[in-house]
């Protein structure tokens, strides 16, 4: 089975200490990635960690398919334990780290301990090195990158960068690469801020060697050639359908659909789209570098999450003033579906809806925690009695867009998700739009045949999320191919996500999650009967907790005292 190749890299920032650890046996089967981040974490970090705390610790991690340069490939992934949700968490990043992380010759790096002292923290093929720099305190994620190419001649495509948020500890800061791209879900920002790491940055030339088919050529052409709305509108490509069927959110989840819309769909998105956008490697060119030409505000987005976090959610119906929340979030380092969440149930909470001055406002206070932002910053989960809202969210996670009351198949897959409410953790959804062949379609209403699908969806992305494959290849890897790329068995691959997601699930219940867990804060048609169908299909015990056997193929790794 093709796999990431290279040593451990465990990195003690509170005694600055750095040791390679081998671990080919674990690289051997986890391929890499989340799956291989999920491994390292289940038996180093100890079950009573506190996420803000010095014990946690924190995985970077590439695949095999970072070693070419095939599209879909420029991603990697980050593992510890949410601040969040208080669970073992992986989120992945897009844009151009990858590739300058391999040519440090690791195929992964841990950061544990806290430093005292702000630092950055530099790992290259030759060693790492700690730079104390107490002048970029509170500093935007635009300005820490000016200064890491001032000093040290480094672009953003060699950073992961907090903003202000991961220093102050909001529970749903972002980890930055690339300046505009994050590891954006969980709050693993905060676990770098408690750390007291601004940045790290990834150099060297010493790429392992990987071998891989020439099939990637094949899927790289596809690609370049694909006539996919996606290519011109992202992920905004569907808004205008969401809002069809009523699957949008709007004005914190009291409504399914939004009547000014046309104000920000994807057409809106794409008519402020200035040039085309990547990650590296990749001839899909999805992403979308966007321009308000009369306040020259540029940014990078908004994707069609962001898009309903801060539009319709928010009850806000202009495009540029998405954008310019968008821009705040990314500056601040905040991930934008938990923040625009956030926002909007402040909103309701005053009846403010569509006030973009007071969201743009509120976006500084979150990252700050100034004034009403010092509350904000805990997410819905910790303030909404407070705010007299109810509240939306999943394991302590906010809810993105493709609502679960109307794709009930979606909904179940928001309640079993390890990570909360997350739609790529099985990514579901599109099943039940009418947007896939016939074969492959579920009625959006009820949960008949769901619960198996979702799990091997489940089980497919921790392969994605290791290889490391972007989610939108969807249309491009299929199983044979799956099976040509990583030179496995599709069933092989299958059971090794199904050990990951198993994996990550016995970590949360050693911190107390259960059935009671599983749950979403609003009717599902016989919800009960498909969460014992998915238990039962995963060889789980009913009360939603993972059995020893289950377990099987985990490799232990002690961690240290």
């Amino acid at each position: 089975m093709n796999h990431s190749r290279g040593p451990l890299c465990s990195i003690d920032v509170s005694e600055r200490t750095t040791e390679s650890v081998p671990i080919d046996d674990i690289l051997e089967s986890s391929i890499g990635g989340r799956a291989l981040g999920t491994r390292l974490a289940h038996d180093r970090i100890p079950f009573d960690a506190d996420p803000l705390g010095a014990e946690n610790r924190l995985y970077f991690a590439t695949g095999p398919l970072q070693h070419s340069t095939m599209s879909f490939t420029g991603r990697m992934s980050a593992t510890g334990v949410s601040p969040l949700t208080d669970g073992l968490l992986s989120s992945n990043a897009g844009g151009f780290l990858s590739r300058n992380f391999t040519g440090t010759g690791y195929s992964a790096v841990e950061i544990t301990g806290a430093s005292d002292d702000l630092v950055i923290v530099h790992v290259t093929d030759e060693g790492v090195e700690f730079e104390p720099v107490p002048d970029l305190a509170e500093a935007t994620v635009p300005e820490t990158c000016e200064y890491i190419e001032d000093e040290h001649g480094l672009g953003s495509e060699h950073t992961v960068v907090i903003g202000p948020a991961g220093e102050n500890e909001v529970r749903f800061a972002s980890i930055m690469t690339s300046e505009e791209r994050a590891f954006g879900r969980g709050g693993l920002g905060a676990v770098l801020g408690a750390k007291g790491v601004k940045a790290i940055t990834f150099d060297g030339d010493s790429t392992r060697e990987v071998e891989l088919p020439p099939l990637q050529m094949e899927i790289h052409g596809e690609a370049a050639n694909s006539d996919s709305p996606m290519r011109d509108q992202g992920t905004t490509s569907v808004t205008e359908y969401a809002n069809m069927v009523e699957a949008l959110p709007t004005r914190y989840f009291s409504e399914l659909s939004f009547e000014g819309i046309e104000g920000v769909n994807g057409d809106r998105v794409e008519e402020k789209k200035y040039k085309k956008g990547t990650c590296s490697s990749c001839a899909f060119a999805c992403k979308l570098p966007t321009r308000d030409e009369e306040s020259g505000l540029e940014t990078e987005g908004p994707e069609y999450e962001t898009l309903m976090a801060f539009g319709p959610n928010s009850g806000v119906d202009d495009i540029v003033d998405v954008m310019q929340s968008n821009k705040l979030c990314d500056e601040y380092g905040l991930d934008t579906i938990s923040c625009g969440d956030t926002v909007a149930a402040y909103l309701a909470s005053e009846d403010e809806f569509g006030n973009a001055e007071l969201i743009h406002d509120l976006v500084e206070k979150i990252a700050y925690r100034e004034d009403i932002g010092d509350q904000l910053a805990e997410g819905i989960d910790r303030v909404h009695d407070e705010l007299g809202v109810e509240n939306w969210t999943v394991k302590g996670m906010e809810f993105p867009a493709h609502d679960g009351r109307t794709l009930n198949g979606q909904g179940l897959a928001f309640a079993t998700s390890n990570r909360g409410a997350d739609h790529m953790f099985a990514e579901f959804y599109p099943y039940e739009y009418p947007l896939v062949d016939a074969d492959d379609a579920f009625d959006k209403a009820g949960l008949e045949g769901k619960p198996p699908k979702v799990i091997e969806l489940e089980n497919i992305n921790v392969i994605k999320d290791s290889a490391v494959l972007c989610k939108f290849s969807r249309d491009f890897i299929t199983e044979d191919r799956f099976e040509t790329l990583l030179d496995a068995d599709y069933e092989e691959l299958l059971a090794i996500g199904g050990e990951i997601v198993s994996l990550e699930r016995h970590f949360n219940n050693q911190r107390g999650f259960d059935r009671e867990d599983d749950t979403v804060p609003y009717e599902i048609p016989d919800f009960q009967q498909g969460l014992d169908e998915y238990y039962d299909e995963r060889g789980w015990n009913d009360d939603g907790t993972v059995p020893d056997a289950a377990l099987e193929g985990s490799t232990d790794i002690v961690a240290d005292d």
